[in-house]
């Protein structure tokens, strides 16, 4: 109670920051506008006959990897009511792309005003919660709500336990009101159980990213954006890149296209508060570019610049290969998932840090998935990729996902 206390006299004195951060306006960034009101508890009533289930998915990216997961229970159980809330506003405008089977909500800040006044306007019959976001007051006020509370597809690396261990007394607090953690992989149900989680609370029961599904508008999305681009030219994806990882992107492509000069590149910026500078870096380097979000022409470009959310899966359709950010600034982010080229059927490569995807890539790097050390091998791995057949490497990678599907174990597990 008393760390809780504290935590909760430092959350309000940081909190007017953290709002500041979500509501403030930022180019190519949607905006909280008018629902701002639902951070601090006044969310607007909901119109269900049944209690619905609450799931919580912070942004963008679990908002995707939770998606095949409400379809699911969305067909299983048609009559429960789905309640989805994310953090971010492109959280928000991802989740709005399930409005026909789940209504979407801002999470209220953890104050337990907010949280309770949430609770009596939504009255869910269990929270589910996406990966670990995990917030004591939220989690305290759900709890004594009499609520079971449920992680789905939860991950903790060696790297946060160390961080947890240090306010131990706080994580106590935080493990004691969750009913069930759905663990990725057994790295990670182990770090929950050093931090004390009893055993009968974790489930081992793999990643629900190997549940995406691409559809037939992406496949052709993908496709229309390959044959502009030019169908018999090399395309190749940057995914998810960061700040320091953009210029050894662009310096590989450059060398690239000293053998292959009809070379493509897609460019895609992790943050979308970068596209506008990251846009400029292109054009300071000397590339002939469009961004996606432009209705420039895509004749004969070097370089096309993903500056949109929620369509990552498009435009790995229209590439060959996939490098895969967030893995050559040495350990500031520790890589990104995988799965996503993996499930369209491309060849990926990765640099030298993946700690926050380790099993994943691990599993990955058994099947093909090409490890680079540095920016300066990068293009040679590229090309040696495209100077090869993939259609090996599409069969074993869809195989691969298939055999890892769990969308129904999760169900079965949370007895929904």
């Amino acid at each position: 109670m008393i760390v809780r206390a504290l935590y909760t006299f430092i959350l309000a004195i940081a909190a007017p920051f953290l709002l500041y951060g979500l509501f403030k306006k930022r180019s190519n960034k949607p905006s909280v506008g008018k629902r701002w009101k639902e951070h601090i508890g006044f969310t607007p009533k909901l119109n269900f006959d049944k209690q619905p289930i609450w799931i919580h998915a912070v942004s963008v990216g679990e908002v995707l990897a939770v998606t095949p997961f409400i379809k699911e229970l969305n067909s299983r159980k048609p009559e429960i009511p789905i309640l989805l809330t994310t953090t971010t506003p492109t959280g928000a405008e991802q989740a709005e792309k399930l409005s026909a089977i789940a209504i979407h909500r801002y999470m209220p800040i953890d104050f337990d005003f907010a949280v309770k006044r949430f609770l009596k306007v939504t009255s869910p019959s269990q929270m589910i919660i996406v990966e670990t976001e995990l917030w004591p007051n939220t989690l305290h006020a759900v709890g004594k709500a009499g609520l079971p509370i449920s992680v789905l597809n939860a991950r903790l690396s060696e790297k946060s336990r160390r961080g947890y261990q240090k306010v131990r007394p706080l994580f106590n607090e935080i493990s004691k009101n969750l009913t069930k953690i759905l663990c990725q992989h057994q790295e990670d149900a182990d770090n929950f159980k050093k931090l004390g989680v009893s055993e009968e609370k974790l489930h081992v029961t793999g990643s629900i990213k190997f549940d995406i599904t691409v559809s037939d508008e992406v496949i052709q999305a993908g496709n229309l954006l390959r044959e502009q681009l030019g169908k018999d030219h090399p395309v190749w994806i940057a995914a998810s890149t960061h700040q320091g990882e953009d210029e050894q992107v662009l310096n590989a492509h450059k060398e690239i296209m000293k053998k292959l000069p009809d070379a493509a590149l897609i460019l895609v910026p992790r943050h979308p508060e970068r596209f506008d500078a990251v846009s400029q870096l292109v054009a300071n380097e000397g590339f002939s570019f469009a961004r996606r979000t432009s209705a420039d022409s895509l004749d004969s470009i070097q370089v096309y610049i993903g500056d949109t959310m929620g369509e990552m899966l498009i435009l790995m359709q229209a590439a060959d290969v996939c490098f895969m950010g967030g893995s050559l600034i040495g350990d500031k982010v520790g890589g990104h998932n995988l799965l996503e080229p993996t499930v369209i059927g491309i060849p990926s490569l990765i640099g030298p840090s993946f700690y926050n995807f380790k099993n994943i890539t691990e599993k990955l790097i058994a099947i093909g998935l090409t490890e680079v050390v540095g920016g300066n091998e990068l293009s040679s791995k590229i090309h040696k990729h495209f100077s090869s057949n993939n259609h090996d490497f599409l069969n074993i990678s869809r195989e691969f996902v298939l055999k890892n599907n769990s969308t129904s174990s999760y169900i079965e597990l949370l007895k929904i």
